[in-house]
């Protein structure tokens, strides 16, 4: 069923989405972080009136206003793409993606925007609180954005309160608070907005570092990393929690996924942990089938900690590549071959369905048809199988490789993992440091430390993209888990109009990103502005 598939054309518009998000994940991070940083500072002058924090805040204000305008732009590309390049996708689960989304831009978006207008240009024109209260909500504004959007995210990883419609040939949500507080999104949320105020923190710290090393600005620079240092070594500890919670939930509902980050073929109990490897070769994917074997040049392991991971419990099995692609039914696995048998057995009935509303659409066989895809057992078993169906074929081998395709690239995801993972743990101990430092009035004396700050600021988005790598491209091929692969949610369009698109976004993106950098160094050259007359204040 692959034959007619124009995986040009499927690659290629799967480029320029993964282009177009990367770039825009650039830039979400640091709104994330910084929002709720500005309203802390301001909250600051607001109790003390000293006007140094309003000096401070209006310094890294302008510095947020440049990477939200930016981020805003690559953002709105992101999602007229989904009509443009991924129209099945949006006609399969258009009602339940769309509502999120919808609410994002009709809520969260406006509420950001309306009150960032104060925030900007406010000052000494409103009320000190009423300007710190839009402060506040331009923070819950972004993150309230940030919401919406991952839960649109965390449905197409964990696709849950729907049910497919035969008679629309769409899924149709039917339990909106099953969507909003699944466990996927719950976890993806609390994990992916941490991960972004660890990042602001990253970057506030190293800019302030910068202002130390140049003898400037020393009050400034060392307020702003108590607070970023505070903000950025409560955020690590809570972002290692969701980190976990985040792994456990994926075991249950993208094991796959789970197995690839961790390069593990064959499961095991008291299965050891990766804290450091270097796989052999760069074509596993390629290469892969049911005799392929995990090959390290060399790694560390931690003995027991993957089943400890995956299932708070050292001697817990935890599955393999292989055991999701050949079944294990000792440890109750169901083999990708049952399960393509099912959904392609789902697809043949939704194909007799249509075939009967055209012939006799009151007749006794459609009536039987219809009833059957609200039959719970017939859900359960074979519609959440629904799109393994794709990669059927009734030659044996054939069928054999079509499994094996569906394995997601497995070098990229461990890597990804495990730089997000060791950069993750050493931002905890970079804020400890620091903060530690900083309290002690030892830390503008430590010239090598300051310049380490300044140059973990790349690392900070670094691990953020990393995230976003092991989330995306760990659950492939499904654009929706289980339900859609990839190559069906693309546009019928012509593959050189996505070429040429990939080519002039990637220029724009490009030209963006050197733009804010451009703007940013400028703007942290100059400085905060000169300290005010204090009867102005």
């Amino acid at each position: 069923m692959l034959e007619n598939i124009d995986f040009e054309l499927v690659n290629w518009s799967r480029g320029q989405f993964a282009l177009t998000a990367l770039f825009h994940w650039i830039f979400v991070p640091l709104t994330l972080g910084l929002s709720y940083m500005l309203a802390f500072m301001e909250t600051m002058y607001y109790k003390t009136g000293d006007p140094e924090w309003k000096r401070i805040t209006k310094f890294w204000m302008k510095l947020f206003g440049i990477n939200f305008a930016i981020g805003v732009a690559t953002g709105i590309i992101l999602e007229f793409e989904f009509g443009t390049n991924w129209s099945n996708y949006s006609w399969f689960v258009g009602d339940i993606f769309g509502a999120p989304l919808a609410i994002e831009g009709i809520m969260a978006f406006f509420l950001e925007s309306t009150f960032i207008a104060v925030m900007f240009f406010g000052w000494d024109k409103v009320s000190k609180r009423f300007h710190l209260t839009a402060t506040w909500l331009t923070a819950i504004g972004a993150s309230l954005s940030a919401l919406w959007i991952l839960v649109a995210n965390a449905w197409m990883q964990n696709p849950v309160g729907t049910l497919f419609n035969p008679d629309t040939v769409r899924n149709e949500m039917v339990n909106f608070w099953a969507v909003l507080f699944s466990e996927t999104a719950v976890n993806k949320f609390l994990h992916t907005v941490t991960s972004g105020f660890v990042v602001s923190a990253l970057f506030v710290v190293g800019v302030s570092s910068w202002f130390l090393i140049k003898n400037r600005e020393h009050l400034f620079a060392k307020r702003s990393i108590i607070i970023a240092s505070v903000f950025g070594l409560i955020s690590s500890l809570i972002l290692t929690g969701t980190g976990d919670s985040s792994a456990k939930e994926i075991v249950k509902t993208q094991p796959m996924k789970f197995a690839a980050m961790e390069a593990l073929y064959e499961g095991q109990t008291q299965a050891p942990l990766v804290a450091f490897g270097i796989l052999n070769g760069s074509d596993l994917d390629q290469q892969l089938d049911e005799d392929s074997q995990a090959d390290f040049l060399m790694k560390i392991e931690i003995p027991s900690m993957l089943s400890v991971l995956a299932h708070n419990d050292p001697n817990s099995y935890v599955a393999g590549i292989k055991d999701h692609i050949m079944g294990n039914e000792e440890q109750g696995i169901m083999s990708y071959f049952e399960k393509i048998e099912r959904g392609y057995h789902a697809q043949q009935k939704l194909l007799a369905f249509k075939e009967a509303q055209k012939t006799d659409p009151n007749g006794e066989e459609f009536l039987s048809l219809k009833a059957e895809f609200k039959d719970p057992e017939f859900v359960n078993n074979y519609m959440r199988y629904f799109g393994y169906g794709s990669f059927y074929d009734d030659d044996p081998e054939q069928l054999k490789k079509n499994a094996f395709t569906m394995v997601p690239p497995i070098s990229m995801t461990f890597y990804a993992f495990h730089i997000m993972v060791m950069l993750g743990g050493y931002f905890l101990v970079f804020f400890a440091v620091f903060l530690f430092l900083v309290l002690r009035n030892q830390l503008h004396n430590k010239v090598w430390l300051l310049w380490a700050a300044v140059w973990t600021i790349p690392l900070g988005f670094i691990a953020s993209e990393a995230g976003w790598i092991v989330a995306e491209v760990g659950r492939q091929p499904w654009v929706i888990q289980d339900l859609m692969p990839v190559m069906k949610g693309v546009s019928n369009i012509d593959t050189v109009s996505v070429l040429i698109t990939f080519i002039l976004f990637a220029l724009v993106f490009i030209g963006l990103f050197i733009a804010e950098i451009s703007i940013m160094v400028k703007q942290i050259k100059i400085g905060p502005k000169k300290k005010e007359d204090p009867s102005n204040v």
